[in-house]
């Protein structure tokens, strides 16, 4: 789903004439697999689901977080002509030789970022329900900026079904600011929280774990109790959920990966968050990296080399100068399918299946196997889920294969 923001390598943008997508995304497929001559195609794109939503960027974000894999695109607008004509492009593709559109469940979003962060986020909100299949998501989302700064919105937001609401932390107020990029951050969330529970809304508190929040846990613990969120919370029906897991490697969090906390670090944090924690996410927070590698190293899942299953619905973000990327992976320019304006529906949605993208290339052309023996450190303790560890190597394989194009 779309999700909130920011990292510094958009700032320069896909969009300018300067990125690297000649060497990324318009050679042939056959000059980039030639890089590599061991590589083998192990799987095929699957069939592109029937569900699909359609997110522009139509208000931007003020945050520029910098553990955020969408990027820290500058907040230029779009219309409500865009959204229309772009959920039009989707509504009415089909096959060559099919009669009937391909896409039967569609939903539009006016955002990809921070939902609701224009103030004309009533009438967008409206537009969606016009355009899509049923209500529009929300992902259990909202803009925290607002809750801050508009005494009408959590009420509004409760009146279109809003129950819940997840508010970021990256520690207390200094280290939450640094890594929002945004002075006042802690605080408005601090108010968000107050708001919401005022409107019948239960908050949900994320951490974000690296080494900078690891001293703050008890200061962040002290003061769910001093605001009394637990039974403030239950008083509405439902329980307070505070959990914390660690940021994934890719966009602007690939700047950040020297705060990954190991496993060893593990053992300071407080019982009570790590079992809430594991509950609310249905796993453990992580496993040493050398374990993992030395488990892919041996090949046990060469079936299906994908960091990622193609999402149902197969969604888009398409950005203010009309470049389109799928919902699985980061906005890096080796996951750009094209421009919409420019290209059309046909020739993304054919790069896509045929993998002509690097990022679609590595999950399904690489094994793990191979990627852990490339790129994987066997002595690390760092933590990683695995489906971040594959990630981060196939980042690694994406800018190799960029930078070894960039020498032919």
């Amino acid at each position: 789903p779309p999700l909130a923001a920011g990292w510094l390598i958009m700032a320069a943008g896909h969009d300018s004439p300067n990125d690297t997508r000649c060497q990324v995304d318009s050679s042939p497929v056959s000059s980039i697999l030639s890089v590599n001559e061991s590589l083998e195609r192990r799987e095929i794109m699957p069939p592109l689901p029937k569900r699909t939503f359609v997110a522009l960027d139509m208000g931007g974000c003020p945050n520029r977080c910098r553990h955020c894999w969408l990027g820290a695109w500058p907040n230029r607008p779009m219309s409500a002509e865009d959204l229309r004509w772009a959920v039009g492009q989707f509504r009415r593709w089909h096959r060559p030789g099919e009669a009937e559109p391909w896409f039967d469940g569609i939903t539009a979003h006016s955002w990809w970022r921070e939902p609701d962060f224009s103030p004309d986020y009533r009438q967008l909100y409206a537009l969606e329900q016009a355009l899509s299949d049923g209500p529009p998501a929300r992902f259990e989302l909202l803009s925290v900026w607002r809750l801050a700064r508009d005494e009408g919105y959590a009420p509004w937001a409760k009146s279109v079904g809003t129950e819940a609401c997840q508010i970021t932390l990256f520690g207390l107020e200094e280290t939450n600011d640094w890594f929002h990029r945004r002075r006042g951050a802690f605080r408005d969330a601090l108010v968000a929280t107050e708001r919401l529970l005022a409107a019948g809304i239960r908050p949900r508190w994320q951490l974000f774990f690296t080494k900078r929040i690891l001293p703050e846990l008890p200061g962040l613990l002290s003061l769910v109790e001093r605001l009394a969120l637990r039974p403030r919370t239950a008083a509405l029906g439902g329980a307070f959920v505070l959990f914390m897991h660690t940021p994934g490697p890719e966009g602007e969090a690939w700047q950040i990966e020297g705060l990954r906390p190991t496993v060893d670090d593990l053992a300071h944090v407080p019982s009570q968050l790590l079992a809430e924690s594991e509950a609310h996410l249905g796993r453990p927070l992580g496993e040493a990296e050398g374990e993992m590698v030395a488990r892919l190293r041996r090949g046990d899942d060469d079936g299906f080399p994908s960091a990622y299953a193609v999402p149902d619905p197969l969604g888009f973000y398409i950005t203010h100068g009309w470049d389109v990327y799928a919902n699985m992976g980061a906005l890096d320019p080796w996951w750009r399918l094209g421009n919409l304006r420019q290209g059309g529906l046909d020739a993304l949605l054919g790069r896509l299946e045929a993998d002509q993208a690097l990022g679609y290339q590595a999950i399904y052309q690489v094994p793990a196997s191979e990627l852990a023996a490339r790129y994987g450190r066997p002595g690390s303790r760092l933590l990683y889920t695995e489906s971040d560890l594959r990630a981060r190597w196939i980042r690694l394989w994406c800018a190799e294969r960029v930078k070894e194009c960039n020498h032919q």
